[in-house]
This record gives C-alpha cells, sequence and structure tokens, in this order.
C-alpha cells in the first residue's frame, strides 16, 4: 500500500465488536476524522449512514476463511474454535499470505496510511489479524447487551436465533473473545457509541487523540444520528404499565 518512502508504516486500526453493537457508527467516525478503509460497504435499511467495512476484505478474505473451516460466515452460528484459529495463526506461511492478501486489496485501492479495517467478526479470528499486524491499534465497540439481542431480533440478516437466550449464549462468546484479547496485551481501546449518542465525546476524542486522528465535532456528528440509534431504557415501558 502506498506510503511515504521516509516515513514508517503507520499501525493499522482494527476495529470490532459483536455486530450491532456500533462497530459501523463507531469506523464511520474513524473514515470522517482521518483513517482510510478503501471501498467501503454503503449504506443499508440496517446501517443507514453505511457499512464502512471493505467490501472484497470482507467478501474475498474474512468470509471465505470462515466457510471453508465450517465456520458460518455471517458469525452467528456456528462461531470459529479460538483453539483452531491459534493454530492457524502459529503458521508463519498463513499468517504472511493472509497479510500480504489485505495489503494488496489496499494498495489495488489507493489507500494510503493510516488505514483501518472494521469488522465485527474480527473479534472471533483475532489472534490471526494479531499474527498478522502485531502493532495494530485495536478498538472493541461496546454496548448494552440487552440493546444488542433486542437489535439483533429485529435484524433481518441476524438470523441463527429467534430467542433472548440464543444471542445471549451468542454475546457471551464475543464476550470472552474481549477478555482474550485484552489478556494477550493488544492494547485494545474501548468505545460505547451510547455515550455519543447522549452528547458525551469525551471517549471518542481520547481514542482519536491516541490514534493521531483530528478530533472534528462538526464530521463527528454529521455521523452520529440519536434518531437511529434506539436503546433498551427507550423501550422499556414505564413502571406500572
Amino acid at each position: 500500500m502506498k506510503q511515504n518512502q521516509n516515513q514508517q508504516p503507520h499501525r493499522p486500526i482494527l476495529i470490532t465488536g459483536a455486530a450491532r453493537s456500533g462497530t459501523s457508527l463507531t469506523a464511520g467516525i474513524i473514515n470522517a476524522c482521518g483513517a482510510k478503509g478503501g471501498q467501503l460497504s454503503g449504506p443499508t435499511r440496517h446501517n443507514k449512514r453505511g457499512m464502512f467495512e471493505n467490501q472484497l476484505i470482507r467478501n474475498q478474505i474474512v468470509k471465505p476463511f470462515l466457510r471453508d473451516n465450517g465456520w458460518d460466515p455471517m458469525g452467528q452460528d456456528p462461531l470459529p474454535r479460538i483453539d483452531e484459529v491459534k493454530d492457524l495463526a502459529a503458521s508463519s506461511g498463513f499468517v504472511a499470505r493472509w497479510r500480504e492478501r489485505v495489503l494488496s486489496i489496499l494498495e489495488s485501492q489507493g489507500v494510503e496510511d493510516p488505514w483501518f479495517y472494521k469488522g465485527a467478526k474480527l473479534c472471533l479470528i483475532w489472534p490471526l489479524w494479531h499474527a498478522a499486524f502485531p502493532n495494530a491499534n485495536w478498538i472493541i465497540v461496546r454496548r448494552d447487551a440487552e440493546d444488542i439481542i433486542s437489535s439483533c431480533l429485529r435484524t433481518s440478516f441476524m438470523r441463527a436465533y429467534k430467542k433472548r437466550s440464543g444471542w445471549l449464549r451468542w454475546l457471551a462468546e464475543h464476550e470472552r473473545r474481549f477478555e482474550e484479547m485484552h489478556e494477550a496485551g493488544l492494547g485494545c481501546s474501548e468505545i460505547w457509541p451510547q455515550r455519543m449518542i447522549s452528547g458525551d465525546f469525551t471517549e471518542i476524542n481520547m481514542v482519536l487523540n491516541s490514534l493521531g486522528l483530528q478530533y472534528d465535532f462538526n464530521k463527528i456528528i454529521a455521523i452520529v444520528d440519536p434518531g437511529l440509534w434506539r436503546t433498551w431504557l427507550q423501550r422499556r415501558p414505564r413502571h406500572g404499565k
């Protein structure tokens, strides 16, 4: 990928979290404030500001990898077996090919440093991404569990479970991945988009500064739309109702 010949490669930004947690919103802010992700998925019925995920990396690398290993390419059921992912991450040849393919796509799209890749499925196969990009800046996007589960139940492409109990087990697996990532010393930052929806931009300001990106309130507020963000508290009936 393109970079100034006199500069060291920028540390990539890898954005992940459980689906329906606000990864697209977070990636949209990272994109607006200076990092680039290449050819990104546009708006959908469920993500009206855009998905902000590199389509070729998702469709040509991540999904085929999951499918070829017998895991759900949608990252729902079955989930990747972390021990098997770690075995693949221990193969220097496999890791080198993974890294080369990712960088080749970004270079073909004219992406320069700093670059990011956002994907909810990143956390499910984190050892492989960590092996390929050991100096990456990781951002884990968090959201209240009941909000995530409620969103899954009403989102058409979240098809693995029809009941809250199934999504609760699915979410617990993601929580375990987050713990593993912290324990492995990946240096993850955590973002809770609900704080921005509530008008508190302190957290995103700190993360952007740590990434060397420009905090631009006008660009951020153009991505953050409270009207598109439904919360469990907003849906919960009042006491006595």
